[in-house]
């Protein structure tokens, strides 16, 4: 900085606080106590600015993902919806066009197997298995 810019201030510090600056002029690189305490405070100023952006950013980052969140919790939800439609319309179609009375217990046991495939697939459901297994070829 040229003299011209600078202006004199007086500030009382701790003798201790002056003695760690002497001791850290050298590693801090720069020539005197003004010196030091001049980075310190643009540090410090640097340091406090951040925070601040930082905590906008945050703040913004935080509200985008709240939207994007609740965006993709709308949509999987309006899927899962479709989805139990059309399982209730299978069911309803294939209850209808069945000649043979299920009894409680094979229906028991049915709705046990398929608790246990959609578990151990993670609701991966595959039509051709299913096809081959009540035809006894799985």
């Amino acid at each position: 900085m040229d003299e011209e810019q600078k202006k004199r201030f007086g500030f009382y510090l701790p003798v201790p606080l002056i003695g760690q600056v002497d001791s850290l002029l050298q590693e801090a690189d720069v020539n005197s106590r003004n010196e030091f305490v001049a980075e310190a405070l643009k540090f410090y100023i640097g340091y406090l600015t951040s925070q601040k952006i930082e905590d906008y950013i945050l703040q913004s980052f935080s509200s985008v993902l709240g939207g994007i969140v609740q965006d993709t919790e709308n949509r999987i939800a309006r899927m899962e919806f479709k989805l139990a439609v059309e399982t209730s319309m299978l069911a309803h179609l294939i209850a209808y066009h069945s000649d043979d009375k299920i009894d409680s217990q094979t229906f028991r046991r049915l709705l046990g197997k398929c608790i246990e495939e959609v578990k151990s697939l993670n609701g991966a459901i595959d039509l051709e298995r299913a096809y081959r297994y009540q035809k006894g070829e799985v």
